[in-house]
């Protein structure tokens, strides 16, 4: 071959590139200056000659290309700690009667057989503690509240259509209403303490802005 380029191995630094390029017995240096990143279009001029380095997900590109977070407001993460306690009070719960049982069986229960006898299958008081375990999860399951997530789920529906239909939010000009994209965000609107902009006119159009106070 004519030529020959050594360099660094893939890696997401969109900033940064070296390598070595050998030419017929001559050495250029590369750096990020002399790399087009995938995606980029080049401009004013008639032509150029590339040689592919990375490709595929080896490019920049695809390495800084990540999966995508899922968003989950304060309220939700705050009710699913309040379901992740109410599930360890539940198997306390449960843990606590099992063993209140398996004591009352080895201790007391035990001589009553003839009028509450134990089944087949158990013969030790423990055994019978650990099948009362799983009937307390039976009898108690109603202490974590599912269906919360559905009323939930319910009010952020609504409250996306009220938004809307909101003719405060229709802009007149471009013929564009609101639009509640997702429904997971609603509750994050009324709980935005600062507004950050690069200048005021981003929000107020240039437009004087009369506001009224009314007592």
């Amino acid at each position: 071959p004519s030529g020959e380029i050594r360099c660094e191995p893939p890696n997401n630094n969109l900033e940064k590139y070296e390598g070595v390029m050998e030419w017929r017995g001559e050495k250029f240096s590369l750096n990020s200056d002399l790399m087009v990143l995938r995606g980029c279009v080049l401009r004013n001029t008639k032509w150029m000659i590339g040689l592919v380095v990375y490709a595929g997900k080896e490019t920049k590109q695809m390495q800084n290309s990540g999966q995508a977070k899922f968003k989950r407001t304060s309220i939700e993460k705050l009710m699913n700690k309040i379901v992740l306690f109410i599930f360890a009070l539940l198997f306390s719960l449960c843990l606590v009667c099992s063993i209140s049982c398996g004591y009352w069986e080895a201790y007391t229960g035990y001589y009553f057989q003839v009028y509450l006898p134990w089944e087949s299958y158990t013969d030790k008081a423990v055994s019978v503690a650990a099948l009362n375990f799983l009937s307390y999860i039976i009898v108690l399951n109603t202490l974590v509240p599912i269906s919360l997530y559905v009323t939930v789920e319910m009010i952020r529906l609504s409250q996306s259509l009220w938004i809307n239909w909101d003719k405060s939010m229709y802009d007149q000009q471009k013929d564009t209403p609101a639009k509640a994209r997702t429904t997971t965000l609603n509750e994050e609107l009324g709980q935005i303490e600062y507004i950050f902009s690069d200048k005021t006119g981003t929000l107020t159009q240039e437009r004087q802005i009369v506001t009224a106070i009314r007592e």
